[in-house]
């Protein structure tokens, strides 16, 4: 950090990242070298077969070239080694050592061509040994020269050259002209170009309409907006979690403050309530993971699952059920029956369409809970991913309800998608004809889970007492309003650290703000930081006490941006202005804060076990609120967390543990009687 400039264009790593595969080349090298070498001296004076003296020529000049890389090698990674993240300066010298190393690459490269054509020679009748080894010495060669150049396409910038341009003479050029802004507008139209190209290709499998083209167009305007005014490289990012893992973990160590939850209040009313809606919450969790299909059901039995959907695949469709999209060979349905444990004849309408905006669904009856359940998958292909990251506000006007809301526009576009199916095609007329004393509960898992959110607000008004259960939602989901009218219909569960939660953008800038901060300030090198924590996530133990140059500043001065941040912006974006200025009149968020939807359940683990073939966790459940989401928090279980088999699981951990309790009471009761 910033990014290495050579050849007159940026590059997607540091000055600093050439120390571990720079120090993995050099023992490889070594280890060659010293195995020539020996080659050699065992050889010396006997190469008097035929092709001889060409092996003679070859092993010798082999020798010293393999000595210069291991020299070039060595200074490469003794200056990569120097200064901290921030501060470059005692590796400038670093592109002339590495123009060096690259220029030694066409000698290997002629070396490797020359050893190839005295292999393939059928004249050469050498020692079988001294051939195998000049293959050896050729296969490595070109190995190496292969990987090189996988590197290199991995670390190029398209926007390089427009990026060193502009970072270099970003100081002396008059941004207000119209020259100047016109360069400036040609670097965001490039940049936005090439991340659109760059999701164009990932989502190369799928079918692309009018609607996916406005998507690609929006997402890459959004990564554009996000990456453009930091000069980051991708280890830069790694070590900075790294640091942020082990600060964050640090300060939960410490002693603080009781969280300002619900739960803490000594009222018997708001436990009750808490345990009623873990038990309901329990019970609708089944129905949203089923709409996941056989994936879900494969990966939660994955020895037993293929075996008994093939005995159900032979089985024929209910001709009373309105099913639509492709389920082949009945898997989807099979899971879903499975997994609910419910009937053929208790399904309404079951939706496998996917498409970008449009995600499947079903419709079912719970005779157990007496309700009509709505269930909307989350997150299980490309195009769903494509509505995860519409990102951009859309108002939401509810007549008699709200003046204005923000709403995300991907999950608010899925929203209205089944809410036209479940009313415009009579779904739920049917089913309330069917089970008119049913009442509605709508729920979902993650993308699920924020499309059920927006749906249950939609219904709202025709159907007063629905409920709704949104298990992991997006936490950019919400404006303030709209979150605090959900509170009275919709229950949010959230699991530990879970990333999917605490998502939004202001989240997303305010990590990219903390990043910035923690690594910029850091004193040590960067191949520490990353050794130490691989170590610490892979082995555990104390965080490490990384020193930095915010040691020992007093509070007012951790406001202001300091100069070694400042010399990582390309320009300012509205979430770092807030630390120049805390005044928002003069720099607005360019991104509205989203909240989570309804009342909010926080689980947490409070115990495991540390044997590695345990499973036994404890987890806590309390009532929780916003702003314990309005930071992204660094785990390695910020992933698992959000994984609906962990969600299903720590659901029915407190709801048995409730369950025991209450049998535990009833006892005891009894006994007093007696």
């Amino acid at each position: 950090m910033p990014g290495l400039v050579v050849f007159g264009r940026r590059w997607a790593i540091g000055s600093d990242d050439f120390v571990l595969p720079g120090a993995f080349e050099l023992f490889v090298r070594l280890v060659w070298w010293i195995g020539i070498l020996a080659l050699y001296t065992v050889h010396k004076g006997q190469f008097n077969c035929p092709g001889g003296g060409l092996l003679h020529s070859y092993l010798l000049v082999l020798l010293i070239l393999l000595a210069s890389i291991i020299c070039a090698l060595s200074a490469l990674v003794y200056v990569s080694m120097q200064g901290t993240i921030s501060n470059p300066g005692p590796r400038k010298s670093l592109p002339k050592l590495l123009y060096t190393r690259l220029l030694l690459y066409l000698p290997e490269f002629i070396w490797a061509v020359v050893g190839a054509v005295w292999v393939t020679d059928s004249s050469v009748h050498c020692e079988k040994t001294v051939i195998n080894v000049v293959i050896g010495t050729v296969i490595a060669s070109w190995v190496i020269i292969i990987f090189t150049i996988i590197g290199v396409v991995i670390v190029f910038d398209p926007l390089g050259g427009k990026k060193t341009f502009y970072l270099t003479d970003s100081v002396n050029r008059n941004l207000e002209s119209s020259q100047s802004g016109q360069l400036l507008y040609n670097v965001k139209n490039t940049a936005t170009r090439v991340w659109e190209k760059r999701i164009r290709l990932l989502c190369c499998c799928i079918v692309q309409d009018d609607d996916h083209r406005v998507a690609f167009t929006s997402i890459a305007e959004l990564f554009r907006a996000y990456f453009s005014d930091t000069d980051l490289v991708p280890s830069d990012i790694a070590a900075g979690l790294t640091l942020l893992h082990q600060e964050q973990d640090k300060m939960e160590s410490c002693p603080k403050e009781p969280e300002e939850v619900l739960c803490h209040s000594p009222s018997s009313l708001v436990t009750d309530d808490l345990d009623i809606e873990l038990e309901n919450a329990a019970h609708y969790m089944l129905f949203a993971a089923a709409a996941y299909g056989w994936p879900y059901y494969i990966y939660t039995n994955p020895f037993t699952a293929l075996c008994k959907l093939n005995g159900d695949c032979c089985g024929t469709r209910p001709t009373d059920t309105d099913i639509t999209g492709s389920d082949h060979r009945n898997f989807h349905f099979g899971s879903i029956l499975r997994i609910t444990g419910l009937q053929y004849r208790d399904f309404i309408h079951i939706s496998f369409h996917n498409k970008i905006y449009e995600i499947p669904f079903f419709v079912a009856l719970d005779h157990k809970k007496e309700a009509i359940v709505v269930a909307v998958r989350g997150t299980l292909s490309f195009e769903d991913i494509l509505t995860d990251l519409s990102a951009d506000c859309e108002d939401l006007t509810l007549e008699d309800v709200l003046e204005n809301g923000f709403v995300h526009k991907g999950i608010t576009q899925a929203a209205n998608y089944i809410y036209r199916k479940l009313i415009n095609d009579g779904i739920l007329n049917q089913a309330f004809s069917i089970a008119p004393e049913y009442k509605l509960v709508i729920v979902g898992h993650s993308l699920g889970g924020g499309t059920a959110s927006i749906l249950a607000i939609m219904l709202r008004n025709s159907f007063p007492t629905l409920r709704c259960y949104a298990f992991s939602p997006p936490g950019g989901l919400l404006s303030k309003s709209l979150a605090d009218y959900t509170k009275h219909f919709i229950v949010s569960v959230i699991v530990g650290k879970d990333l999917v939660a605490r998502l939004s953008m202001p989240n997303m800038e305010d990590l990219k703000r903390r990043i910035v901060r923690i690594v910029a300030n850091c004193n040590r090198p960067k191949y520490q930081i990353l050794l130490r924590g691989c170590w610490y996530e892979v082995f555990g133990g104390d965080p490490d006490n990384f020193p930095t140059e915010l040691d020992g500043r007093n509070q007012d001065a951790l406001t202001q941006p300091l100069l070694a941040e400042e010399s990582l912006m390309v320009h300012r974006s509205p979430s770092y202005n807030a630390l120049e200025n805390e005044s928002h009149l003069n720099s607005p968020p360019q991104y509205p804060h989203l909240y989570l939807p309804g009342k909010i359940i926080h689980i947490v683990e409070e115990s495991s076990s540390r044997r590695l073939c345990s499973s036994d966790m404890k987890y806590t459940a309390r009532w929780s609120n916003e702003r314990v989401f309005s930071s992204i928090l660094i785990s390695p279980k910020m992933i698992t967390d959000h994984m609906p088999d962990v969600v299903l699981k720590a659901l029915n951990s407190l709801s048995q543990e409730h369950g025991s309790c209450i049998s535990c009471q009833t006892q005891e009761c009894n006994t007093n009687v007696v």
